[in-house]
């Protein structure tokens, strides 16, 4: 079974970037789609970006233009790249593979990790 670890998580300034990390063990992910998804205090989780077994990608539109997502396959791992952070992105992000890809919302997640904090603050 598939166990996914995310890292990367941290305190940066409005403007700043970030790269969380995925990394998955106990057997491969490349078969899966996989994603991320994010919770803030207060509010429901909600899907940020996924990414096909082909390599399509998927993003909520208030990170469109900063967030990238990729996935190295030969190392098991996936990445969000997020540049120009902004507060409205402080939340634990969870990084998990998908029953299916679709529209990346949450409920079509089926195991995802710990997550990692993130906090945009000046």
């Amino acid at each position: 079974q598939v166990q996914v670890a995310e890292s990367g998580g941290g305190l940066v300034q409005p403007g700043g970037s970030l790269r969380l990390t995925c990394a998955a063990s106990g057997a491969t992910m490349n078969h899966y789609a996989i994603g991320w998804f994010r919770q803030a205090p207060g509010k429901e989780r909600e899907g940020v970006s996924c990414i096909s077994d082909s390599g399509s990608t998927k993003y909520v539109d208030s990170v469109k233009g900063r967030f990238t997502i990729s996935r190295d396959k030969d190392k098991n791992t996936m990445y969000l790249q997020m540049n120009n952070l902004k507060p409205e992105d402080t939340a634990v992000y969870y990084c998990g593979l998908l029953l299916f890809f679709a529209d990346c919302s949450v409920g079509d997640f089926g195991h995802w990790g710990q997550g990692t904090q993130v906090t945009v603050s000046s």
